[in-house]
């Protein structure tokens, strides 16, 4: 009874905290029904409150704890070296301990609740983006299944069944079937509800227009066939600007990420002579800030980047159970054994099949190549480290041991990314060819063919890799299966989003006329252009590859410069001791830290060939997948570089 007490006075608390800024939650509620989040204001309110009343509590505990680590001097002085008293460390424990502890509580407390109220206008516009991105195909989606001659509720059943595929736009449709199925709306009133709710502007113009369309009677099919000219041409626009974007992201991370570590780095070489910290502050910049600089860089590009998520496919599996208390054989009988077998098999399919061929395995899923890559490397290194002379030197341990850590990677990424890039290949080969095959298929119904005798005739075709595709799909029809199931056996082998969408497309186009070749134009248009997109991009953001290939050859040659003319050098020099923070030994010279400072010069140029890789995979292509192989290419000019010139 008392926690429902509790529960019912913290509502109406959370109640009249609402009720103070009506408009400021007033927002907060629209937001959270364009993100689809699923919660009320008080709700969400609620459960924000609560958060951030417990990092509040958190934070404060973690600042007393730590303050209890700190002592302070009785006295010191301001930044005027003028005499500042401060009270002994007693009276510090008693007052200003508990104080900083309240306040750093508060802070952080009022920063959790700002956050959460601020997240889901975040996620809505998160949605906003993603639904402009897929809108031009969800638009191509539509129009095809009009021309069909499909009604209006069955396209839009059709394509929320096909979300995963579709993309936001897709999820955006399934609230009309809601509005439609579940509360009895007409079409025109959950068009209307869609348009009050979506955070897609362009979405909200679309059915603004798709509504009058409707309302007054005109052709929905001549509407929607303008609207995919649109957003076609808007795609196009869109991606120079996202290029444009790229191009900016590409110069500052050569600037700063580059050309400024190789900067920093000759400054606090050449400030070592004098006594600074230089070998702190290389620790510092080659273990922390170029990685997390790097790090940030890759978010930022996956924030901004216009990309296409992996598609989904949901198919529903219907269980026959109306016979089940029927007896249908004995338990020793030969059918049963036959049942038997018929699972054991289905159970080691896959591994006879990886067995039959690995590379193809390796190759259709590159992650594969960890499960073998991982152990060799494990092992390479526990024999390495087991060969070590025991109580050796951190630093000397060290020094006999990274040259093994950068193989042991190479052996980790080799295969990953000979894997990846086969695999990517392939991809680009078939989705080179898509367009032709739905044109050319297009053309081959027009004249008055199915969609099966187009298939055996494409088989005839050369469409490069493409080719060995069609001729699977044609076995299939052969040996019984319709064109639906054949066509998604394809896409499942393949698993690209043109892919997907053409499949999505046809299938449905199938289920309602078998005359579809204005159909397979749209598709055939729809792959076109997100194929010349895509080499768009490759083309702009070779550029800018080449040019981090560069920036890291110069960086590279900059520090194997300082490695073998400039180290050596210092070494011979004597510095006498300069107080606290030096970097030398007193009156031992520099020779003492020498060692020090190549290995960490090796370990940055490591540290800054596998990021700049990295970061040039996820320009150029949109994956960082795709930046292992440039990551691997830097990592072995790096250590080939060290083993045999410095």
């Amino acid at each position: 009874m008392k926690s429902q007490g509790a529960t019912t006075q913290y509502r109406a608390c959370v109640r009249r905290l609402i009720s103070r800024d009506e408009v400021k939650y007033g927002d907060l509620g629209r937001a959270l029904v364009s993100a689809r989040l699923g919660m009320t204001v008080e709700r969400y309110v609620g459960r924000a409150l609560g958060v951030a009343i417990f990092s509040g509590l958190f934070a404060a505990l973690v600042a007393y704890l730590a303050a209890g680590l700190v002592a302070l001097p009785p006295s010191t002085g301001d930044a005027l070296s003028l005499p500042l008293p401060l009270p002994e460390f007693g009276a510090f424990t008693l007052l200003l301990r508990p104080l900083l502890s309240l306040l750093l509580g508060l802070a952080a407390g009022y920063a959790s609740y700002t956050l959460l109220l601020r997240y889901p206008r975040i996620e809505m516009k998160n949605r906003a983006a993603k639904i402009d991105l897929s809108l031009h195909n969800a638009v191509s989606y539509l129009y095809a299944m009009r021309r069909g001659g499909a009604e209006l509720m069955e396209i839009f059943r059709s394509i929320s069944a096909n979300a995963g595929v579709y993309g936001e736009s897709a999820l955006e449709f399934r609230q009309v079937v809601r509005d439609a199925d579940y509360f009895g709306a007409d079409v025109v009133t959950a068009l209307q509800g869609l348009s009050l709710t979506t955070p897609s502007e362009k979405l909200r113009e679309f059915l603004d227009d798709f509504i009058s369309v409707i309302e007054s009677g005109g052709n929905l099919s001549a509407y929607l066939s303008g609207r995919v000219k649109i957003y076609q041409e808007e795609a196009g626009f869109e991606q120079k600007k996202f290029l444009s974007s790229l191009e900016l992201i590409g110069e500052a991370y050569v600037t700063v990420f580059v050309a400024g570590p190789l900067f920093l780095v000759i400054v606090m070489v050449v400030t070592g002579l004098i006594g600074g910290a230089a070998v702190t502050q290389l620790s510092v910049l080659t273990y922390l800030l170029v990685p997390l600089g790097s790090v940030i860089i890759l978010l930022f590009l996956d924030l901004v980047s216009v990309k296409e998520e992996a598609p989904e496919r949901y198919t529903a599996v219907k269980i026959l159970d109306t016979f089940k208390d029927v007896r249908t054989a004995k338990p020793n009988s030969d059918e049963e054994t036959g049942f038997a077998q018929l699972a054991r098999y289905e159970r080691y399919r896959r591994l006879k099949i990886f067995l039959r061929n690995p590379l193809r395995s390796f190759v259709l899923e590159p992650r594969l190549t960890f499960l073998i890559t991982v152990p060799a490397a494990a092992v390479y290194l526990c024999a390495i480290l087991f060969t070590l002379p025991p109580r050796l030197p951190s630093g000397t341990a060290v020094t006999l041991v990274d040259d093994h850590l950068a193989l042991a990677a190479l052996l980790l990424l080799v295969p990953y990314a000979l894997c990846y890039e086969a695999w990517a290949r392939r991809v680009r080969g078939i989705e080179a060819a898509v367009p032709d095959f739905l044109a050319r298929m297009a053309g081959i119904n027009q004249v008055g063919l199915t969609i099966a005798q187009a298939i055996e005739i494409m088989v005839r075709t050369n469409l490069g890799l493409l080719s060995y595709e069609i001729r699977r799909v044609s076995r299939d029809l052969t040996w019984g299966a319709n064109v639906e199931d054949a066509l998604v056996r394809f896409e499942r082998r393949v698993r690209t989003p043109a892919v997907s969408r053409s499949v999505s497309l046809i299938a449905a186009a199938c289920r309602m006329s078998g005359e579809i070749s204005e159909v397979l134009s749209i598709a055939a248009k729809d792959a076109r252009m997100s194929h010349v997109l895509a080499g768009e991009r490759k083309a702009g953001m070779a550029l800018y590859i080449i040019v981090i290939y560069l920036a890291y050859v110069v960086f590279l040659f900059v520090v194997v410069v300082i490695s073998t003319r400039f180290l050596p050098v210092l070494g011979e020099i004597s510095v006498p001791s300069t107080g606290a923070g030096t970097s030398f030994l007193p009156g031992r010279g520099a020779s003492s830290v020498v060692p020090t400072f190549d290995r960490l010069l090796f370990h940055l140029s490591l540290v800054q060939a596998f990021f700049s890789g990295l970061v040039a995979g996820k320009m150029g292509e949109g994956s960082v997948k795709a930046g292992v192989k440039h990551a691997t290419v830097m990592l072995a000019v790096a250590l080939v570089t060290f083993a045999f010139v410095v």
